[in-house]
């Protein structure tokens, strides 16, 4: 039959179901139903069996647009490939793509808890904005525009830096899909911050200080969240490194404190002399667990980093003093040590940063020695402050 528009349209239903080849052999048939519809189909032989493959429907599919998919059929059967095995083989593919919500699933599962102490936020983050939205998509269908329009959402509820979070994690997540060969290409590239970023340098001075310490007995804060703000304050460690301590870290007899390297940012294990100040606050957490110096409130782990963000967000108004966040408190602490005179080599390996260079790999000395006049100097400080009176810390010479 030589296939016209006209001429499809004319084909009338019968009592059983039929089919008609187009003129030319060109392997396009047209499938009939007994209730009219018309299905496109693309027959050949290989290997001595006929073969079939319904390309579509018409009209949705145009006389035109089913000869163009037999035309590429056919050149792939000039190439000695087999049409029917590529269709059941990008069938059996796309069964089997992971859905967004399966890719979370298997980031958080097998990346993100095995190496990011943040992975907490990275679930909160999933579950709030991209899951909902995308879960039941395939990972593989996600596109540039999608990661836009999403972006886009969150900034219009007044969110920009929960779009940047998002972002990055997004991004993150499709990395980890790309290395695992569960999609083609990361639909997050090319894709900038929608939101700007401010960097913070909050830093608490002396009256605010003061206000803070004394405020924190009057808040209706948990006493082990109290303990791990003071701390945080005394020691100018990681809120995260400190709420995941063990008593098992402390040497009380000789004043140290030592993070294991599994639990510091830079891998590197960590000592941290303890002041008197230091010791004074953590002699307030004996008695609450065997194990954890800050246990959650069914013991069977540490608190969660949010836990401590949302109790200084619930008692800023009792703390009485302008908007801070817990990480506030260990650049105040660095701040207030090189103010005074303390070397920033000295507070640098008291916030144990990561150090790069020649220097750092021949500099094996510990800065002990140098670590704890620092922070019994800071601890000296920080009493006086409290008190509200002048400070006259120990002699630096040796920390400059």
């Amino acid at each position: 039959m030589n296939f016209t528009d006209r001429a499809i349209r004319a084909l009338k239903s019968q009592d059983q179901r039929y089919e008609v080849l187009e003129d030319g052999r060109t392997g396009l048939r047209l499938r009939v139903s007994t209730a009219g519809r018309k299905s496109w189909l693309f027959t050949y032989r290989k290997g001595g069996k006929l073969n079939r493959i319904t390309l579509g429907v018409y009209p949705e599919m145009s006389l035109a647009q089913a000869r163009e998919e037999v035309s590429q059929r056919r050149s792939l059967l000039n190439r000695g490939l087999d049409p029917a095995h590529i269709e059941r083989t990008h069938k059996e593919e796309e069964r089997q793509a992971p859905t967004m919500a399966q890719l979370a699933e298997l980031y958080l599962e097998r990346y993100a808890k095995a190496k990011k102490r943040s992975w907490r936020e990275d679930e909160r983050l999933l579950k709030k904005d991209v899951l909902p939205r995308w879960g039941h998509r395939k990972a593989k269908d996600i596109v540039r525009r999608d990661v836009v329009m999403l972006l886009d959402d969150i900034i219009d509820r007044g969110s920009p830096i929960v779009a940047n979070r998002t972002l990055a994690c997004v991004r993150k997540m499709f990395n980890y899909a790309l290395e695992r060969s569960l999609i083609e290409m990361n639909p997050c590239s090319a894709v900038k911050m929608p939101g700007k970023e401010r960097k913070r340098d909050r830093v608490l001075n002396e009256e605010e200080i003061r206000t803070f310490w004394h405020g924190l007995k009057e808040a209706r804060i948990l006493l082990p969240i109290r303990l791990a703000l003071q701390l945080q304050l005394v020691t100018a460690q990681r809120k995260g490194e400190l709420i995941r301590a063990e008593w098992s870290h402390f040497d009380f007899a000789s004043g140290w404190w030592t993070i294991p390297a599994e639990r510091t940012k830079n891998h590197l294990a960590h000592r941290v002399p303890l002041s008197p100040l230091a010791l004074e606050s953590i002699e307030g957490l004996r008695g609450f667990h065997p194990l954890f110096l800050f246990p959650s409130r069914n013991g069977e782990k540490p608190l969660l980093d949010t836990s401590i963000d949302h109790a200084v967000r619930k008692n800023l108004d009792v703390l009485g003093i302008t908007p801070f966040t817990p990480h506030d408190l260990r650049r105040t602490a660095a701040s207030h040590m090189t103010g005074m005179g303390i070397s920033r080599l000295v507070v640098s390996k008291i916030l144990n940063h990561a150090e790069n260079g020649v220097t750092a790999v021949y500099d094996r000395h510990s800065y002990d020695p140098e670590k704890r006049q620092a922070l019994e100097a800071w601890g000296k400080k920080l009493e006086a402050i409290i008190r509200g009176k002048e400070s006259n810390p120990a002699s630096l010479a040796a920390v400059r």
